[in-house]
């Protein structure tokens, strides 16, 4: 079954482009537009999401803004969970909580709606792509603050250079399909 995990997780990682210097000079962009477009790259890609959790109890999937929304409702749905987005400020119509997170340049914020959680819920939180792990560390202490119980963490992209992991909550799992 490894290796067949492998040939999958290889034949997503084929399928996502990298764009050199964008959105600044010195990045490499990982774009998942490319791996959307494949339609045998979408379904292996919600199969391998799925996969480490189905035997867990959840109640929502958390997906951060924006990309992050585009398999987490395929996430929720395959694990008959909720789905709850966190979004940049003034995204949610209702009441909210925010919290704040370090860019390399600045801070920004993130959201959720108040009443998005209820007290004692099995979450996972996922994203497109961990990297400096901020936007997760946030929506990690929104969570907590409604009072969630975070059981995993789920990315498609990992870039492990940049240990991202480290500011997530200790002790939970770290999914990524494909690791850099």
């Amino acid at each position: 079954m490894k290796n067949v995990h492998q040939s999958i997780t290889d034949y997503i990682s084929n399928t996502i482009r990298t764009i050199p210097d964008f959105p600044k000079k010195g990045i490499q962009f990982k774009d998942i537009t490319t791996l959307l477009q494949d339609k045998r790259a979408l379904e292996l890609t919600s199969y391998m999401l799925a996969q480490p959790f189905r035997n867990r109890s959840v109640d929502f999937v958390v997906g951060l803004e924006s990309r992050g929304f585009l398999f987490g409702t395929n996430l929720a749905q395959d694990l008959n969970a909720g789905f709850v987005p966190v979004r940049k400020p003034g995204k949610l119509p209702s009441k909210t909580l925010s919290e704040m997170y370090a860019l390399e340049y600045g801070e920004d914020h993130v959201e959720i709606h108040q009443d998005a959680i209820f007290k004692g819920a099995k979450v996972i939180i996922h994203d497109d792509l961990i990297a400096t792990g901020g936007t997760a560390s946030a929506a990690s202490k929104l969570i907590k603050r409604l009072g969630g119980e975070i059981v995993g963490y789920s990315f498609i992209i990992e870039l492990s250079f940049l240990n991202g992991r480290d500011q997530l909550v200790q002790n939970v799992p770290i999914e990524s399909i494909v690791i850099e």
